[in-house]
C-alpha cells in the first residue's frame, strides 16, 4: 500500500483534536517518522497489507492454498484435454468398453484425502494460533450498538468512550469516507491486545482486515479475540455483519501509537472520558447520508 501522507496528516489532526494535552507530541511523533495507513482502495486485488503476526500467517496460508488449487486446476485441465484428444471419435472408431479400473479408483479416492490432510495441518495450527491470547498485555472491551462502537479500557482506569462515523460534511482532507471515526480506538504498537466483544442490541462484527481479526459482538455473550499491531499508523475496518438499516455506517478506526505516546494518551483519556455513566449518543437517521 505504501505511505500515505494525507492520511498521516489527518491522523495527526484527529489525535490533536482528541487529546489537546498530548496531541502536539503525538503529531510530532507521527510526522517525524514514516507512519503507516491501510484501508480498502478502488480496484484493489488481494489482501490489505499485513500489519500483525496473525495476518501474516493468514496470508501465508492463503498462498499455500493458492498453489494447491492452481496445481489441481492445471492437472484437471491437462487431463481433460488429453482425454478429449486421445479418445476422440476419429482416433477411436471402436471405443473401449472398460468400465472399472481398481488402481485408478483407489488413487482418486486416496489422493484427495492426502491433499485435505496437507491443508488441514496448517489450517488447524492457524485456527489455534488466532483463537486465544495467552500473552495479552492489555484488554479492551468492544461493545456494538446500532450503529456505533463503545470502547472500554479496563486496564487503564476503566474509561469508556463512543466511536461514531464522521459525516461527509465534517470530513477533513485525507479522511476516507464511511471509514473515519470521531473517536478511534487507540492502542500501543507491538502489544498483544485482548479484545472482548459484546453487543447491546443485535449481532455486529468487529473486523480489521490488516490485523486478520474478525469477531462477532453478540448480545448477552462476550467473545474473545486478539491482535498485535506491529506498525505505527492508522487502520480502517467496518462492521461486516448486516446489523440493520445503517449497517454501512459503522466503521472501525484504530490508531496505533508508540508505547510512550500511548501512555500519554491514556493518562489524558482518563480525565477526558471520566464520566463512565454518561448517556451514549444515538445516531439520528436524518444525519446519515
Amino acid at each position: 500500500m505504501g505511505w500515505n501522507k494525507s492520511l498521516l496528516a489527518a491522523a495527526a489532526a484527529r489525535v490533536t483534536g482528541l487529546v489537546p494535552a498530548v496531541g502536539a507530541a503525538v503529531g510530532l511523533a507521527l510526522a517525524g517518522g514514516p507512519a503507516y495507513a491501510d484501508q480498502p482502495v478502488s480496484g484493489q486485488f488481494g489482501f490489505q497489507e499485513a500489519a500483525s503476526p496473525l495476518m501474516e500467517r493468514i496470508q501465508s496460508f492463503h498462498d499455500l492454498l493458492l498453489v494447491i488449487i492452481t496445481a489441481i486446476t492445471v492437472f484437471v485441465l491437462v487431463l481433460m484435454l488429453y482425454v478429449m484428444f486421445r479418445f476422440r471419435e476419429s482416433a477411436n472408431p471402436t471405443p473401449s468398453r472398460t468400465s472399472h479400473n481398481t488402481l485408478i479408483e483407489i488413487i482418486w479416492t486416496i489422493a484427495p484425502v492426502l491433499i485435505l490432510v496437507v491443508i488441514a495441518i496448517p489450517s488447524f495450527r492457524l485456527l489455534y494460533y488466532g483463537d486465544a491470547a495467552p500473552k495479552a498485555e492489555m484488554t479492551i472491551k468492544v461493545t456494538g450498538h446500532q450503529w456505533y462502537w463503545s470502547y472500554e479500557y479496563p486496564d487503564h482506569g476503566a474509561f469508556t468512550f463512543d466511536s461514531n462515523m464522521v459525516q461527509d460534511a465534517d470530513l477533513k482532507p485525507g479522511q476516507p469516507r464511511l471509514l473515519t471515526a470521531d473517536n478511534p480506538l487507540v492502542v500501543p504498537v507491538g502489544t498483544q491486545v485482548r479484545v472482548l466483544t459484546t453487543s447491546t442490541d443485535v449481532i455486529h462484527s468487529f473486523f480489521m482486515p490488516s490485523f486478520g481479526m474478525q469477531k462477532y459482538a453478540m448480545p448477552g455473550r462476550t467473545n474473545e479475540a486478539w491482535f498485535q499491531a506491529d506498525k505505527v499508523g492508522t487502520y480502517y475496518g467496518q462492521c461486516n455483519q448486516i446489523c440493520g438499516f445503517y449497517h454501512a455506517y459503522m466503521p472501525v478506526e484504530i490508531q496505533v501509537l508508540s508505547k510512550e505516546d500511548f501512555a500519554k494518551w491514556a493518562e489524558a483519556a482518563k480525565t477526558k472520558y471520566a464520566r463512565a455513566d454518561a448517556p451514549a449518543p444515538t445516531v439520528a437517521a436524518a444525519t446519515l447520508n
